[in-house]
């Protein structure tokens, strides 16, 4: 395969399981210049797997200016740079960013590789809606900032992906408990492609138990999913209410009219606004 010069290709490589690398990623790992890896030891067992001999440099979170220029100065030259994470798709809760905003400032290409990618196979094995999501990654490390983030999502209606790491699952998933409410569906999937793969939907303060009861469900590589709030219903307003509102939205914005309308009517503001958005 013969590859177009002074170019960043982003590859993806497998979560697991090694026969879900792709043809085209192991012929742009063969053929390129050079390969960015996150760990370059952990990237040896694929290297070997598929008799892959290109050069191997460190490109991680604390790869500073210095080793970023390095690769650009690279590209400058003309030579083929292939971007690889210790698994699945790189720049999702990956290194990367910086590398490819900056080889893109200065004009060179960059092309995705696809392929595995870890939420993306849990979220399509879920059993959750996948109409709409928001992916959260890693949640904070600390309980107190965990806690403040999830309680910031208690009325997220889209499907929430997040990752986890092993040792704070449990931690993590009675925290959302107390955020969502343990009647709230959720998933665990994890070690996704291995031997021990698991994806498990229940309720969450089901889950908590189902995790707590078995401590096999606190290794590996972990995603959570969390299905989202029920969409807030507008409450049916009485007749006058609704002629307030209807003779204010013909003059002014939603958000004003509701609260004009709460002052003359003595109805929840909330309500009223919820009422304007449900008429459009």
């Amino acid at each position: 395969m013969g590859l177009d010069t002074a170019v960043l290709y982003i590859v993806a490589t497998p979560i697991g399981n090694l026969a879900d690398m792709v043809p085209r990623a192991v012929e742009v790992l063969q053929s390129a210049d050079l390969v960015a890896a996150e760990d370059t030891r952990h990237s040896q067992r694929l290297f070997s797997h598929f008799s892959i001999d290109t050069p191997l440099v460190a490109y991680h979170d604390h790869s500073d200016d210095i080793r970023t220029g390095k690769i650009l100065d690279r590209l400058a030259q003309g030579q083929t740079i292939a971007l690889i994470s210790d698994a699945g798709t790189p720049l999702i809760s990956d290194p990367g960013y910086r590398l490819v905003r900056e080889a893109r400032e200065q004009g060179f290409p960059v092309v995705p590789i696809p392929g595995p990618c870890a939420f993306v196979a849990a979220l399509s094995a879920a059993g959750l809606p996948s109409d709409r999501f928001t992916f959260e990654g890693f949640l904070p490390a600390k309980s107190l900032a965990r806690q403040k983030a999830l309680s910031a999502l208690a009325s997220e209606t889209r499907t929430m992906v997040f990752y986890e790491a092993p040792h704070r699952v449990l931690e993590t998933l009675e925290a959302m408990t107390e955020s969502f409410g343990g009647q709230r569906e959720a998933v665990i999937a994890r070690e996704l492609t291995k031997a021990f793969e698991t994806i498990q939907l229940l309720p969450l303060a089901e889950l908590v138990e189902w995790v707590r009861a078995d401590s096999n469900q606190q290794r590996g590589e972990i995603v959570l999913l969390v299905r989202g709030a029920e969409a807030a219903k507008a409450s049916a307003l009485d007749g006058e209410s609704e002629r307030v509102m209807k003779l204010l939205l013909a003059e002014l914005p939603p958000k004003r009219a509701a609260a004009v309308a709460a002052e003359i009517t003595g109805v929840n503001k909330k309500v009223l606004y919820n009422w304007s958005l449900s008429q459009k």
